[in-house]
């Protein structure tokens, strides 16, 4: 063969096998960012929940020490996650801002009470936790009412939901058409190899041995396709982390992970799957089929 037909047919082979991965990575970005949104999805609910507050009101006659150890009781309990005092001055100090005017003016006094902002632990966020939970600390004497949003603790755990199990939906469909996708490209790889499988079964070679180096061929085409996608992830995150920080961010290191996990699994597993299906294919086949394909 002369040096010229080699260098054609190096470049053909290289082509191939660089327009193989840059079709896989791209698949298996996709698979990664959607994985990403499936386990985000979690920590956006537990972001949301966690704060969500709600209004503990006190009593007139409540004294500051009381409030300090009712607040102390409150942080100790396992349901709640954070809680803030707000004194009378800057409940109606709040309330001006959003009211644009004070109503303690034309009333001549204040007519608001101290209360404490409570957090809940994403875990509680919810209509029956929080039912349990009022009556729990309306057993405090200190304590005058507690004051929540019950349609909006709702509406957030029914939304959670909803988006949750969509995700699970696109997330299988991708995988499915992702399967298909790189399957769809390996198969035009080997096609061309077709004449060179159906020689090596002729002269005796048996298939797992004919099989072996489109296998690992593919598997490293896989290999390096993945971390390719993982690159194309980890920038994304890096330019949008701005943006969202507390809750997509490389502080979020066991998600990073199970994503890169994912996608490195995926890439040798379809890529192993793909070729060994391929390669049968055309082991099944006659010689004269093949022309016809």
């Amino acid at each position: 063969m002369s040096k010229k037909r080699k260098k054609i047919n190096v470049s053909r082979l290289f082509n191939a096998h660089f327009t193989s991965i840059i079709s896989i990575s791209l698949v298996l970005f996709l698979i990664g960012m959607m994985s990403l949104l499936l386990l985000l999805a979690k920590d956006l609910s537990v972001y949301v929940k966690e704060n969500i507050s709600f209004s503990v009101i006190l009593n007139q006659d409540v004294k500051d020490i009381e409030i300090k150890r009712l607040q102390k009781n409150l942080d100790a309990a396992p349901y709640v996650k954070s809680t803030e005092y707000i004194d009378k001055e800057q409940a109606i100090k709040e309330l001006n801002e959003e009211l644009g005017e004070n109503p303690a003016e034309f009333l001549g006094y204040n007519p608001l009470l101290a209360s404490l902002e409570v957090k809940l632990h994403s875990a509680y966020a919810n209509n029956d936790s929080i039912r349990l939970i009022e009556a729990d600390m309306k057993k405090f004497p200190q304590i005058k009412e507690v004051i929540y949003q019950k349609n909006l603790i709702q509406a957030v755990n029914e939304n959670v939901s909803r988006i949750s199990l969509i995700l699970f939906g696109l997330v299988g469909i991708l995988l499915f058409i992702s399967f298909a996708l790189i399957n769809n490209t390996i198969r035009l790889t080997i096609y061309s190899k077709r004449f060179l499988i159906n020689t090596m079964k002729l002269v005796g070679a048996n298939w797992r041995f004919i099989r072996r180096p489109f296998v690992q061929r593919n598997i490293v085409n896989g290999i390096i396709a993945a971390f390719l996608a993982m690159a194309l992830i980890t920038g994304l995150i890096y330019y949008i982390q701005g943006e969202i920080h507390d809750i997509i961010s490389f502080d979020n290191v066991s998600n990073l992970l199970i994503i890169y996990g994912i996608i490195l699994v995926l890439g040798i597993l379809i890529t192993q799957i793909s070729a060994h299906l391929s390669v049968n294919k055309y082991l099944k086949m006659n010689v004269g089929d093949l022309y016809y394909i």
